[in-house]
């Protein structure tokens, strides 16, 4: 009898210990997550997650909307050119090249009123001008084929298209790479014709471009405008970049809408160069990438909504959650003190 007395006082020891240490990996648990969700003031102030679905798309144009594979774009009927293409580009994507360019220039069958075609460009002297290069795509056959839609195209001479451009391409890779992802808005400036046209169908010949860069992800969230003559240059990319209400101005267009009204106030008015990679783009990166395994896995975007709806759904309910302990406890003031609430 006494044997087993000391076997019953030995199993119910080792179960007091398992819940002991269950408990405390709960409260670590707890703690994390408190530090992880938003505080008390970013829900007070109007909390917005780092994603927002359909963040790169502006509003205020007037063309046709088409969706194509990783990018959207609104074709302009009356200068045959899109008046905005938009896309979200990230780190992943940049360093995945698994796709070899194909060209593959071609009318695109979605513009109900008619693309652009390949005999207005033929013969003209300009090149057919990508507004979302083929090279942001190339994790995708697909995406980067829809690149070739002449509704993502604009007439540009070859100097500026292989020039400074091209440089500013290249630029938005890297700071892709360095920021993880950002929202890329880019066409031509249509607001100040008569234009230039070429071909059958009276394409404009841009004499501006612009692209706008929003970088939403924390610890440093900034955005840049850029607008640039079209003619090559040896000037820097910094001389032509510009706040984003710049290139609202000049174009007509609300860019990055979705945002809440006092965050893109504060974005779209203010520039600081110094916090962005205006630099070429390091393949070497792309190498590295692939050897760490660090490369994109394509996806579909109602995949990542849904994952991110999810996690928007658990932060808001542990907020509260959390919030309920810290008075139960009365220990809000704390609580609040050392940013847990």
């Amino acid at each position: 009898m006494a044997g087993n007395k000391k076997k019953k006082k030995k199993k119910g020891g080792r179960a007091l210990k398992r819940i002991i240490f269950l408990f405390l990996i709960l409260v670590v648990l707890f703690v994390v997550l408190a530090f992880l969700t938003p505080t008390e003031s970013e829900m007070e102030d109007g909390y917005n997650p780092t994603y927002i679905a359909d963040l790169e798309i502006p509003a205020g144009g007037k063309g046709e909307v088409i969706e194509h594979t990783g990018y959207t774009l609104s074709y302009n009927e009356k200068y045959e050119v899109p008046e905005w293409v938009a896309y979200e580009l990230t780190r992943e994507e940049v360093v995945t090249q698994s796709v070899e360019r194909k060209d593959n220039f071609r009318e695109d069958k979605a513009v109900t009123t008619g693309s652009a075609t390949l005999n207005d460009y033929k013969k003209s002297g300009y090149d057919r001008g990508h507004m979302a290069p083929a090279a942001d795509f190339r994790w995708s056959f697909d995406a980067m084929n829809d690149t070739f839609y002449l509704s993502n195209m604009c007439p540009q001479t070859h100097a500026f298209n292989a020039g400074i451009w091209s440089d500013l391409e290249e630029t938005v890779r890297s700071i892709a790479y360095e920021d993880e992802c950002v929202y890329v808005v880019t066409g031509p400036v249509l607001t100040d014709g008569p234009y230039d046209t070429i071909g059958e169908n009276k394409v404009a010949v841009p004499k501006y471009f612009y692209k706008v860069i929003l970088d939403y992800t924390a610890p440093t969230i900034k955005a840049i405008g850029f607008i640039m003559p079209h003619e090559n240059s040896k000037e820097p990319l910094s001389y032509f970049a510009v706040t984003v209400d710049e290139v609202e101005d000049i174009t007509g267009l609300d860019f990055f809408p979705l945002l809440p009204d006092e965050e893109e106030e504060k974005l779209e008015s203010s520039l600081d160069t110094t916090l962005w990679a205006l630099k070429n783009f390091d393949y070497s990166l792309i190498e590295k990438a692939n050897e760490e395994g660090k490369v994109f896995v394509e996806n579909t975007s109602g995949d990542n909504e849904l994952r991110n709806s999810i996690l928007d759904i658990f932060f808001e309910v542990f907020y509260r959650f959390k919030k309920e302990i810290f008075y139960a406890l009365g220990i809000e003031k704390e609580a609040r003190a050392i940013g847990l609430l």
